[in-house]
């Protein structure tokens, strides 16, 4: 059974002018900016320490306050004998889904598309082009993971076939990513680059972060260390997929983050539907050995894109991502518009992100689901 998580600036002076001449005042940092900084050498300190403990080769951590992107770090290495910097690539995994989601939501926002409208006069899979079930299919059901999908065809005999009704159940699913993305193809005219780097990684400054590419982004691409202590050389993907594989950095998730925060290219309506739960799955998190119920969120489900989680005094959009070797979180917290990414190469990494989390967003709810997630 899919895990949850897996579905899941700097200071500038102030310049007064005196007569003709500016004269550059000294500024004080203000308290959260000396509070990030004292966080950023602690983890400098521990970092190394955790890596070594849980035999993950690297993590690279951005993080945000007051919707600013305050500093990004990384450690250790992204292949046998290379350090790990800033600027390393990491596969991502299924923190690609996020983007997409945001992709669409924003052409829905431009009128190009709509949430509710049947895909199937745009994209019909032809492995269910004889199912009536496909005129019920949404965008907004796929990305809510109700699009009746398995999460990959290959668990189905390599066809693509509805296990459930769409909109009736809700079953993480990757090719329901992958469909909408096929649907916002065909129903606009555009490549699904195209409209990635037209609607967010453009708009976001992500110069970073892509679907695709070889050459001088795999030189800077991390290689992955699996459960087997193997290591694996970074894929070179030359097709997109939905659902998985995007490669970016820690710093370049973080402007994504900052951008969803900042609800770009969206209406105050799909932003509401972005962060709606309509199926509440507290039930999967919480129970006999898995989350006792005074750890447990208040509301847990999926919105359009994201995991949300509620707690009493804070809601956590949050997503994370693993593949054989790759473990990965991103999350932000609307109420004060603070976020955290960690990216990581190892597959024991769940417990680093526990770890890194434990220290700069101390909410011990949300990191006792991160600590059920490295189990």
């Amino acid at each position: 059974m899919m895990r949850l998580s897996s579905m899941f600036g700097p200071m500038f002076a102030a310049a007064l002018m005196t007569g003709c001449a500016a004269v550059a005042e000294p500024v004080r940092p203000p308290p959260a900016s000396a509070a990030s900084q004292s966080l950023k050498r602690e983890l400098d300190t521990r970092a190394p320490e955790w890596l070594r403990l849980h035999d993950v080769p690297s993590v690279a951590v951005a993080y945000i306050v007051d919707g600013q992107l305050v500093w990004s770090a990384a450690y250790g290495e992204r292949a046998p004998g290379l350090p790990a910097t800033p600027d390393t690539l990491y596969n991502i995994a299924s923190m690609t889904k996020p983007i997409v989601a945001e992709t669409v939501l924003r052409l829905s926002a431009a009128g190009r598309l709509s949430l509710d409208e049947s895909m199937a006069p745009y994209w019909t899979d032809p492995d269910i082009a004889d199912d009536p079930r496909r005129l019920e299919l949404t965008a907004a059901m796929a990305l809510r993971h109700q699009s009746g999908f398995p999460n990959w065809r290959y668990e189905t005999g390599d066809r693509l076939v509805f296990q459930a009704a769409p909109g009736t159940r809700t079953s993480y699913s990757g090719e329901g990513y992958d469909y909408v993305a096929r649907f916002a193809e065909r129903r606009t005219g555009l490549d699904w680059e195209s409209l990635a780097n037209e609607m967010v990684f453009g708009p976001a400054g992500m110069g970073d972060t892509s679907f695709t590419g070889g050459g001088a982004l795999s030189e800077r691409a991390a290689s992955a260390k699996g459960p087997d202590g193997s290591w694996r050389a970074p894929d070179v993907d030359t097709e997109w997929s939905a659902a998985d594989n995007v490669r970016s950095t820690a710093a370049d998730y973080a402007r994504f983050l900052i951008s969803v925060m900042d609800r770009q290219g969206l209406t105050p309506e799909l932003t509401v539907r972005r962060g709606t739960v309509t199926d509440d799955q507290t039930g999967q998190a919480c129970g006999p050995e898995r989350l006792g119920p005074d750890v447990c969120p208040e509301a847990l489900g999926f919105g359009l894109g994201w995991v949300v989680s509620r707690y009493p005094d804070e809601t956590i959009i949050q997503h994370g991502g693993g593949d054989w070797g790759e473990r990965t979180l991103g999350f932000y917290v609307p109420e004060t518009r603070t976020g955290i990414v960690v990216f990581t190469n190892g597959a024991n990494g769940m417990r680093v992100i526990r770890d890194v989390v434990a220290l700069l967003h101390p909410n011990e709810k949300f990191v006792a689901f991160l600590d059920m997630q490295a189990r």
